[in-house]
């Protein structure tokens, strides 16, 4: 297997934009995404909806909407960012996220339904109900999402956030969304999503081509070693 490393955070416009290209990649062989939430609205950064915040996204998210046809609905335009007092906070629905992977595996689902509760629905996903809910439309047992979460939220969470945060800065990222390959050696690289934002397909078949490269070599690299030795 080849890893995809991914770091997101589920307020990060830029990472809905980059949504396809998840759902593109997951559908590649021998290809596992592993999650990272990078808390971008965590802690003393968490905020508020306000009409200067509006104003501040709504350029950014028409720009990703005709780049990538991703859509935004008016519940989020015209409801969401004009509910003023709405809390965002990225530390929730990282916590939501970190549950449903560790009850089902399905963290990427979470964070594809976070984001389509924001961005379509206009809904508060920093609140512990409406993730919930978007737990149970999953089909997680709404009380082994409940004790889960509870466990992940707070102390367990921050942590994930301190080791993503880490990774960000040794891969020399420069925000959200960011990602990279795992390859033969266990180093990281940095792979630039911004030219296949749009593409889904044609980073299908980049990643294709990369993690055969990188399995090949697996392969190779396992086959030099004899049997019982280091060689």
């Amino acid at each position: 297997m080849t890893t995809l490393h991914y770091i997101y955070d589920p307020f990060c416009g830029w990472c809905y934009a980059a949504a396809p290209l998840v759902a593109a990649a997951r559908s590649v062989p021998h290809v596992n995404i592993a999650l990272h939430g990078g808390g971008m609205l965590a802690g003393a950064n968490r905020r508020t909806i306000t009409a200067d915040w509006r104003e501040h996204v709504m350029p950014h998210d028409k720009r990703i909407a005709q780049l990538t046809g991703q859509p935004f609905g008016e519940a989020y335009f015209d409801g969401l960012l004009r509910d003023i007092g709405a809390v965002m906070d990225s530390e929730q629905p990282i916590a939501a996220i970190l549950a449903a992977e560790e009850i089902s595996g399905l963290g990427l689902d979470m964070l594809e339904a976070a984001q389509e509760a924001h961005y379509v629905k206009g809904l508060r996903i920093a609140d512990p109900a409406v993730l919930a809910g978007l737990a149970t439309t999953l089909g997680i047992e709404a009380l082994a999402f409940r004790e889960a979460f509870d466990r992940f939220v707070g102390a367990a969470t921050h942590a994930h956030i301190g080791e993503t945060r880490a990774r960000l800065a040794n891969l020399g990222g420069r925000g959200f969304p960011t990602f990279a390959l795992e390859n033969t050696d266990g180093q990281l690289e940095p792979v630039d999503i911004g030219v296949w934002l749009g593409h889904a397909d044609e980073w299908r078949e980049f990643l294709l081509a990369r993690s055969a490269e990188i399995n090949q070599a697996n392969l190779d690299a396992s086959a030099s070693v004899p049997p019982g030795g280091q060689g």
